[in-house]
């Protein structure tokens, strides 16, 4: 089986002994020539020496690189910056996003806001040289006022120029196909990629999900609860679902796949070789 796009999104490490993991990770997932390897920017820009480092390494490895880019309380001349040192560096690639407000920090109405402004800014100031990709939530965003409000929002981001996007994660494929046909009614017609967790622990599965508003189907909740410790079964279950998700999603014309890695190889390995990698 082939992917129209293949990436994994890694978080920059804090230390040393992180960057050094991370680098063997690369390596162990580079062998399924993805189309690129993004990585994360903390809230409030406070991961952007490390962001700015790991996209400094995977280029380093000879893989296309796609830092994610948050706007949130940053200013127009801060975001232009970044860019342009970005495209010094020959990416091509940014994921523009709008980005968590930082706890205890209140930006008020100061400097970028939304992703569709940042996505406006980019192609203002760099023309195509930039492939923008944003994000999308099938099963919408936890802080969206409606359901309408949060795809209204989402064309809007397409409106300002967006090539592609990139899905929070999700457990329920007919999530991703009905959100596909309600956007692509509205005149959108982006490529529009599943993204993808493995299941490694319920309970870090659950906390991530509550923060992200991802569900859990109340069925696969409830039978991994009943692993409790048993990380093995957990881990085998997990590898079961989603590889059935991901071949699912792909027999009815899903355009990739992009894995939350966690910056870990092992899960995203098995699952595409499972997929026939």
């Amino acid at each position: 089986m082939s992917f129209t796009s293949l990436s994994f999104e890694f978080f920059p490490p804090r230390t040393e002994e992180g960057r050094r993991k991370l680098a063997i990770t690369r390596k162990q997932l580079s062998q399924y020539q993805p189309e690129y390897f993004s990585c994360t920017y903390g809230a409030g820009g406070t991961t952007r020496a490390g962001t700015l480092q790991t996209i400094t390494d995977i280029l380093n490895d000879g893989v296309a690189a796609a830092p994610h880019l948050a706007c949130i309380g940053a200013s127009r001349e801060e975001m232009i910056s970044l860019l342009q040192t970005y495209k010094d560096m020959g990416i091509h690639h940014i994921v523009a996003l709008r980005g968590d407000i930082p706890s205890g920090v209140g930006f008020g109405h100061q400097g970028l806001r939304y992703a569709n402004e940042l996505v406006g800014l980019i192609r203002q100031e760099f023309g195509d040289w930039f492939h923008i990709e944003i994000a999308a939530y099938p099963e919408f965003h936890p802080q969206s006022r409606s359901a309408e409000d949060d795809i209204n929002h989402f064309v809007r981001k397409c409106q300002a120029g967006a090539d592609s996007a990139i899905t929070q994660y999700f457990f329920n494929a007919d999530s991703y196909f009905w959100f596909v046909d309600e956007v692509q009614s509205r005149g959108v017609n982006i490529p529009i990629i599943p993204g993808i967790m493995p299941i490694a622990s319920f309970s870090k599965l659950a906390r991530f999900s509550e923060t992200c508003g991802a569900e859990i189907p109340r069925w696969l909740r409830l039978k991994l609860q009943s692993y409790a410790d048993d990380t093995a079964s957990i881990k085998a279950l997990g590898l079961d679902v989603v590889t059935e998700i991901c071949d699912n999603l792909l027999q009815q014309g899903a355009p990739g796949l992009h894995f939350y890695t966690l910056n870990q190889a092992g899960l995203v390995s098995t699952i595409c070789q499972r997929l026939g990698y």
